[in-house]
């Protein structure tokens, strides 16, 4: 749904770039402020490294680093982003922001190897690009900034390559060894935290390199120990998020599929937006057509939004479409259960008898909640 803010370029997630294989790239505001850190910081390393550049030319150069640091970082995102659609998992957006990117898959992926195979493809691409500027580093004249920046470019390749390597969560090293876990363990939380204990020795080891730093009288020590703090506070984040994530997408403790659905209100698909919602009242709304087929199920937010400008819309314009990988067998699993809750980027899923009769309403937010409030499942 379309709105004033994304017909202008400045969606939720920052100011819309362009779109890449279909998928939006978006600069988000903080990208601006790593941005300004960069070039504050990195001004100064350029006089010292072109000594006949004065302020105004070595803060251009320190500006165009950042833009060539930001299209090294998209084309890692990218490479993410290709891999996930060749093995069909849609892509919602790429988002830059301070000093990396982060690809925004709208599903997890099924196997611990196709995992692994998204996660590696980001790291091949950087090092794939340090590799073509190395060339370029060694056959340029070692003076001028054409040459600082080529050679800069370089070793950022590397080092947004090498760095991702690492074995943290959310970094593609952690989503590497949340994979091996999980192939290893068949469980995939098990990664999880596998990940989430990397990260915790990587920031440590952030802090300590960049610290560092200031001891070995090193150049650039501030430029150093800055990007040491704002990586180790992003992989800190990064891997409580995701291991929040986790545990929300275990099945809670002691209760069974029944007792996480809301029942079935079935309605006309044409019923009236703001009559669906107040005839909702907690149930879970199936909207049907005239020959009995279900269209969609009511999602509550979209209608609520919608009400308020014209009630009288059709319920089936504020709903999510029943699809063939949206409807769970009232007596499935709970692992299979949970991989469809991974697999498919739906909030609801309508339930059915053996018979193919509706007889709940599952979110996945009532799965999370009831995790994190009964424990998971052992």
């Amino acid at each position: 749904m379309a709105t004033e803010r994304t017909r202008t370029g400045l969606g939720s997630g920052g100011l819309r770039l362009f779109r890449v294989v279909g998928v939006p790239v978006l600069l988000s505001p903080s990208w601006w402020l790593g941005a300004a850190v960069i070039v504050l910081l990195y001004t100064p390393l350029v006089r010292g490294l072109l000594p006949h550049a004065g302020v105004w030319a070595s803060a251009f150069v320190a500006a165009a680093f950042t833009v060539f640091l930001a299209g090294s970082v998209l084309l890692h995102e990218l490479g993410h982003c290709l891999v996930a659609l060749r093995l069909g998992l849609p892509v919602r957006r790429v988002r830059l922001f301070l000093l990396g990117g982060i690809s925004e898959i709208a599903r997890s992926p099924p196997t611990a190897f196709r995992e692994g195979l998204i996660a590696a493809a980001g790291p091949v691409v950087s090092l794939v690009l340090a590799g073509c500027t190395g060339i370029g580093w060694f056959a340029l004249q070692p003076h001028g900034a054409v040459w600082l920046l080529v050679a800069q470019t370089c070793v950022a390749n590397l080092a947004v390559g090498v760095f991702n390597l690492l074995p943290g969560l959310p970094l593609d090293g952690g989503k590497l060894l949340r994979a091996a876990t999980w192939r290893l363990t068949a469980n995939r939380h098990h990664g999880t935290v596998a990940g989430a204990l990397g990260a915790v020795a990587v920031a440590l080891g952030l802090l300590g390199w960049g610290i560092g730093g200031f001891f070995s009288d090193s150049p650039g020590a501030w430029l150093r120990f800055a990007v040491c703090v704002l990586m180790a506070w992003f992989v800190l984040a990064g891997a409580f998020s995701e291991y929040t994530a986790g545990r929300g997408d275990r099945w809670p403790s002691g209760l069974g599929l029944e007792d996480l659905l809301r029942p079935v209100l079935q309605l006309p698909a044409e019923s009236p937006v703001g009559d669906a919602l107040s005839a909702a009242a907690g149930r879970g709304v199936v909207l049907v057509r005239a020959d009995g087929v279900a269209v969609g199920l009511l999602d509550q937010s979209r209608a609520a939004e919608l009400a308020t400008i014209s009630p009288r819309e059709p319920a089936e314009r504020a709903s999510e479409a029943v699809l063939p990988e949206t409807v769970l067998l009232r007596d499935e699993e709970h692992e299979e259960v949970l991989c469809r809750l991974r697999t498919v980027s739906a909030e609801q899923f309508l339930v059915v008898d053996p018979e193919g009769r509706p007889c709940g309403v599952l979110s996945r937010t009532a799965v999370r909640d009831a995790a994190r409030r009964y424990g998971p499942e052992s």
